[in-house]
């Protein structure tokens, strides 16, 4: 996708409803969506070379959208699992679909 695309898409969700993200948060919530668990708050810190503290934060904002959830791990009560939840999983979708409706504006006016 060119520069122009981007921007397009960015307009586009800038526009929504959608709740404005970081690019920390939204890197949270892409690891979590995509890459096979469980997740700890240690594995997404070593995974996106962040200190756990700045994941931490992250966290408090993504589980007060409702995005994510902690859960202490049963098998050892230091890790905290984390875990996508419906709207964490509609909030992604409806954030593709804006991506895509900007790809496709670009072509159609391309």
């Amino acid at each position: 996708m060119n520069t122009a695309a981007w921007m397009n898409c960015l307009i586009n969700i800038v526009r929504s409803d959608l709740p404005d993200l970081t690019n920390r948060q939204m890197g949270i919530m892409l690891s979590v969506a995509l890459a096979p668990g469980p997740h700890t708050v240690r594995g997404l810190a070593e995974r996106m070379g962040v200190s756990k503290p700045v994941v931490t934060r992250a966290l408090n904002k993504l589980t007060a959208l409702g995005y994510l959830a902690r859960k202490r791990d049963r098998r050892d009560g230091r890790n905290i699992c984390v875990g996508m939840t419906r709207p964490g999983a509609e909030f992604l979708e409806s954030f593709n679909q804006l991506i895509g409706k900007g790809a496709q504006d670009i072509a159609r006016a391309g």
